[in-house]
Formats: C-alpha cells, structure tokens, sequence
C-alpha cells in the first residue's frame, strides 16, 4: 500500500508505503501520530467508504429467477477508482477520526493506493437470514471468478431492494479487497491508562441509568452527551477493546496454536500474566509470587503490554496490520530489545507491523536483526547469532522493513515546479549489510558523547 497525505495537521505533504515492518521516527510535533491515526481510521472505517454499484437487475432477476451469477472480473477493473472515491469520502471526515475541530481539516486529503491487483482466489461463503430463517446464500468457489447468489427459502422474500443491494455489494467489497487492504488492529500512546478510562466509562454508563430511571422525562442523548467526551478513534477503540476483554479471551490466535514460542517471549518481558476472575475483573500475576494485582495497582509497563498481549494471544490473524504507538513505553532498554525481537517474529509469521517510535535501542535491534540475516551463508554471522541467543524467526530482510523521519525537508509541492523546505516523511535507506542508516537519533547521540568526552578528557 502506498498512502499520500496533504494538508494533515503539521504534515505538508508526504508518501509512504506499508511493508512488512514500517517505522515511524521523528521528533515532537513533526506528524507521527498524524500519520499513524489516519491510516488506522481509513482501514478501521474501509466499509464505511468502499461503495461499489450494484443495479437493479440483479435484485429483479434474483427474486424471480432464484439466483443469479455475477462475474467479478468487472469490479477488478473499478478497484482504483472505488479507492479514490473512498479516500475522497474519508478525507471529509478526518475531524471525527481525530476528534477534532472541522476546519483543522478542511483542506486535508489522504489517498491510498494498492500495489497489487486484486485476488479472486479465495472461496467466499456466506448466508443471509432473519429471525424466521435463512433467505439466500452467497458462495464464490475457489479460484472462481464468479459469485453465485441463491434464494434458499420458498417465501417470497420481503427484504427491501436497497437492503439486498447492500449486502451484494459490501461482499463484492469483501472479496476484492480482503487482501488489498488488511484488517487493522492499534495499541495507542494512550493505552496505558485505557484500563482507568474503562472503568470511568462504566460509572458513566450506570450514572446514565440510573438517572433515567429517576426522571422518566429526562432526554437520555443529552444527558450523555453532557458526559461523555470524544477521544480519536484509536483512543475509543483501545478502550473498548479493553471493555470487551471477557469475550476476547475465550479465543486462542493462530500465534498461540502455531507460534508458542512468541507468547514465551512475550510473557519473559512481562515478568507474569494476565488473568480474568470468576467476576470478570482483569488481575496481573506476577511470576512467582500468589499476588493479584488490579490494573491501577500495576505497573505502567503492565499496563502499556496489555493490548498487545491480548491481541497476541487472542486475536492476531494472518495478514493483519498491527500498529503499535510507541511500543517501548515504560520499558527497560533490554525489554526494548525484546519486544523488537517479538514485533520481528510477528512479522515473520505473516502479521504486517506498523509503528512509531523514541527508541534507539529498538532501531538497533531491527538493524541488527538484518545484518545477521546474510544470504552469503556467513559462518562468522551465524556463529554471532546463535552465541546471543537468535533463532531465524528473529531475523529480517531489508526488503521487509521500510522506514520515514518525519521532518522538515525539501519537498516538490503539488502543483509547483520547485521544492521547499515543508514537513514532511523522508525514508531510511536499508541495506543487508549495514542494516538502517540515519534514524534520526544518532546527532543526539554523538552530541551527548562529545558533551562526555570533553568532561572527561578537559
């Protein structure tokens, strides 16, 4: 994927593609979180914005004949054009994804672009029903290019045409886009305290009830209102991952069936484990110890794990893109070694990884996790990465990683014939042999160490 942005907060106008591993640096204020959350809006609210047209003629010929087959080798030929006018339709709605004032985005766009064409590989199954039943059926077989839609009771149906439209065309959407545009998970800066906003949020919603049922004249949708405060997206969505805790974790992810081994790297890093009780409340274990820890009586670093954790655990899919907001939050350099490590397994197991970060030392990890990947059978490299205990989930390629500074630099505008200095995302050269260059943190660093050596040496 391949995303423009103009107009967006500090941002002038950048470009970026979405790798395997994507890293976000920069400093304060230069438009990380920008970037971060419009890209996390756009795929979190792709079916709000992804219309394709559905005529009336299939509806018709549905109800009377039964079924009808609809070739989808027609919609892949629409795939840009149903991209840019989603994007268009998303940019106008910037501000409640970032739970902001309007005119901060009146001159806002964000464009993404596909690199690959769409695949009509996979078989697509899916039925339609209602409290009285199952009315009709959905099915694209595998490798099939055509997409079969049966009525399967012997009722006439009384669904609404525009209601049957609407489902032809959001899984049309569904099987053209599934791998175009992945499933989106976030864990945000704020995610440290979302176990305290859960809680408040609760008291909010009993005081509402209860209020309600006091004064029967009351209008609930202003009383909620009067309080209930907007967040972004990322910082509601991380929230009510946490509400839902109690049904999240009665499923195991394809990294705890498949990879064990990157859940016991995960539980290294926290030093014990998360644990719901008989009444749903959320406890943290700590190794080797019989105490129960609520989220308010743990750690900051607890806390800050916790929707990777359960994302990890219960969650993951193949193919997703997880975003992660400073992941070293709270956490000990060598953790921070770690959890690169963990994000680097993740992505070798077939989860796209996008993040954004302070950290030098997890920049040198992924830097050292491709200089050890030699495709030259290295014996020196090999012996080096077994004696520091890495295995070749570990490792990196530097075709997988792609990274940006966010910065004020030289940038054509466009529509004007000359660049000038805007903010805007400039990308990392990456090699196998000398890993990530210039991150951005080392003149910080060779300042501090001259600063050093001229104490020292006088």
């Amino acid at each position: 994927m391949k995303i423009k942005l103009k107009n967006l907060g500090i941002i002038k106008q950048a470009e970026f593609e979405v790798g395997d591993l994507t890293i976000v640096c920069g400093k304060n204020n230069t438009g990380k979180t920008y970037t971060t959350y419009s890209l996390f809006g756009f795929l979190n609210s792709k079916n709000d914005f992804l219309q394709i047209d559905v005529t009336d003629s299939y509806v018709e010929d549905l109800l009377r004949n039964g079924s009808i087959s609809i070739n989808l080798t027609h919609y892949t030929t629409q795939i840009n054009d149903i991209l840019r006018i989603a994007c268009q339709k998303y940019s106008k709605q910037l501000s409640d994804i970032f739970a902001s004032k309007e005119g901060l985005f009146r001159t806002s766009k964000f464009d993404i672009e596909v690199t690959k064409k769409p695949s009509l590989e996979k078989e697509f199954k899916q039925t339609v029903g209602s409290g009285e039943g199952e009315m009709f059926s959905l099915i694209k077989e595998k490798n099939d290019n055509d997409l079969l839609i049966s009525l399967l009771g012997k009722d006439k149906i009384t669904f609404p045409h525009h209601f049957i439209k609407n489902i032809i065309a959001n899984s049309i959407i569904e099987i053209l886009f599934d791998d175009l545009l992945p499933n989106v998970f976030i864990a945000s800066a704020e995610r440290t305290g979302a176990a305290i906003f859960k809680d408040e949020l609760d008291f909010a919603r009993t005081r509402l009830l209860k209020e309600m049922h006091k004064n029967k004249e009351i209008d609930p949708m202003e009383l909620l209102f009067n309080n209930y405060h907007d967040y972004a997206l990322p910082v509601e969505k991380n929230v009510d991952f946490q509400r839902k805790l109690p049904n999240i974790s009665k499923k195991d992810s394809f990294i705890t069936k498949q990879h064990p081994d990157i859940l016991n790297k995960f539980n290294s890093i926290l030093g014990g484990k998360y644990q719901l009780d008989k009444n749903d409340n959320l406890n943290f274990h700590p190794k080797g110890s019989r105490i129960k820890l609520e989220m308010g009586e743990s750690s900051s670093a607890v806390r800050s794990l916790l929707d990777l954790g359960f994302y990890i655990k219960h969650v993951a899919k193949p193919n997703d893109l997880l975003i992660i907001d400073e992941p070293e939050l709270n956490l000990h350099p060598e953790n921070q070694r770690l959890i690169a490590q963990i994000l680097a397994n993740l992505v070798n197991a077939g989860i796209k990884v996008f993040i954004t970060t302070h950290s030098d030392y997890i920049i040198k990890e992924f830097s050292t996790l491709i200089m050890l990947n030699s495709k030259d059978e290295d014996v020196f490299l090999k012996t080096i990465a077994e004696q520091e205990g890495y295995t070749p989930n570990d490792l990196l390629t530097s075709q997988q990683v792609k990274m940006y500074v966010a910065k004020k630099a030289l940038v054509k505008l466009d529509g004007n014939s000359r660049k000038t200095r805007n903010n805007t995302l400039t990308s990392v050269k990456i090699d196998d042999k000398s890993g990530i260059g210039n991150s951005g943190f080392d003149s910080t660093i060779d300042k501090m160490n001259g600063i050093q050596e001229s104490i020292i040496w006088q």
